[in-house]
């Protein structure tokens, strides 16, 4: 048996830290925001290297303060891709303004750069690249066409903890950076959680304002807000994690490092990691021919597989209103109907990988055959 995540064997490792760090969160009674929170905002900051962090209830949150503190809404376009969970698209709609999509580059299944320019129009405000399975997207040219056209940058960071686009960290490059800290994730809270982080003061007071109901201080309402805060149990858990996340993230690189060698052999495609980049493998990720049918025989040997994602954003019935059909993201609607996620995670061993290649092998000799 080889699980898909395995949550368990994590908190094992750090149980008696995580214990005492969420009864001295209790003992506190500060359960939103509060020390342990601000602890965690601090060190998250530094590990992003940015000057400010702003942790929340959720990365969808994060998402939806990052793009209303940009100044986004009603009758504006976001740019961004369909290759991503559902979040993305939802808290462009959060903000009142229209998600438009472009398709991915087929090697590194992030936003392709070459197709954003032709997106802009008169309405376009942000461009919101997403860390594709903690894979940044290629960020340079994005960002030289945002500055050129006076667009904001808002980078989906949710899968993307530590990943590295020419030695600069996720979240860094953009006007914000926004990260998921769902418990699956490669930094995962108890519970929800997410940040925004960025370099600008300015814009950092502002998300500050509006995830605590626009206060300035208690009962002093400056703006609309939301109530979008971490509680204090969360920020406890995040800063006893933030001691692993490095150790961590080699432990992912290593079973990803292992399962490129064991796969090389069944010429497998998998997203290509620029030699510049620091993919930190929040997902592992490969094509397959009938991949349906794998993923059943998979599943009936005992291992945890899924798909990240099935059906893409600009295809689901939830969206149909935004007007796409089959056909007009054909890279992005061609992964998604074969690609298939491994188990990863740090304390995957060598011999589980193993026993996964070992099932994929007996599957491509089947279809071989």
């Amino acid at each position: 048996m080889v699980p898909f995540l395995d949550l368990k064997a994590q908190y094992r490792q750090i149980k008696p830290e995580v214990d005492a760090a969420i009864s001295r969160a209790i003992e506190s009674t500060q359960f939103v925001l509060g020390p342990e929170v601000s602890a965690f905002e601090k060190r998250f900051a530094e590990y992003c290297s940015v000057g400010h962090c702003l942790a929340v209830n959720s990365g969808t949150s994060a998402l939806h303060l990052a793009l209303v503190a940009a100044g986004v809404g009603p009758g504006d376009e976001v740019i961004t891709v369909s290759m991503t969970f559902v979040a993305t698209t939802a808290a462009v709609l959060y903000s009142g303004a229209k998600p438009v999509f472009v398709d991915v580059d087929p090697v590194t299944w992030t936003m392709d750069p070459a197709q954003v320019e032709a997106a802009i129009t008169e309405r376009t405000k942000a461009i919101l690249p997403v860390h594709l399975h903690g894979l940044m997207a290629d960020m340079d040219p994005i960002m030289e066409i945002a500055r050129r056209r006076g667009l904001v940058v808002i980078e989906d960071a949710a899968q993307a903890h530590g990943a590295e686009y020419k030695g600069r960290r996720a979240g860094s490059i953009g006007d914000f950076g926004c990260f998921s800290f769902y418990p699956g994730k490669n930094l995962g809270a108890y519970g929800e959680g997410g940040a925004v982080v960025t370099n600008q003061p300015e814009l950092a007071k502002r998300v500050a304002l509006l995830r605590d109901w626009g206060q300035e201080t208690k009962y002093n309402h400056v703006v609309p807000g939301y109530n979008y805060r971490m509680d204090g149990i969360q920020g406890a858990v995040l800063n006893v994690k933030m001691k692993y996340i490095e150790a961590w993230t080699e432990g992912r690189r290593a079973a990803a490092a292992d399962y490129d060698r064991q796969l090389a052999k069944l010429e497998c495609v998998r997203p290509q990691p620029p030699a510049h980049s620091r993919h930190v493998y929040h997902v592992y990720a490969l094509c397959l021919p009938r991949r349906d049918e794998t993923l059943s025989v998979l599943q009936q040997a005992g291992i945890g597989v899924g798909i990240h994602y099935p059906v893409p954003v600009h295809l689901q019935k939830a969206y149909a209103d935004l007007g796409y059909r089959a056909g007009d993201l054909p890279v992005t609607e061609g992964l998604a109907k074969r690609f298939l996620s491994l188990p990863i995670y740090p304390e995957l061993r060598p011999e589980h990988v193993a026993e996964v290649v070992d099932q994929l092998q007996k599957i491509r000799f089947v279809e071989a055959a």
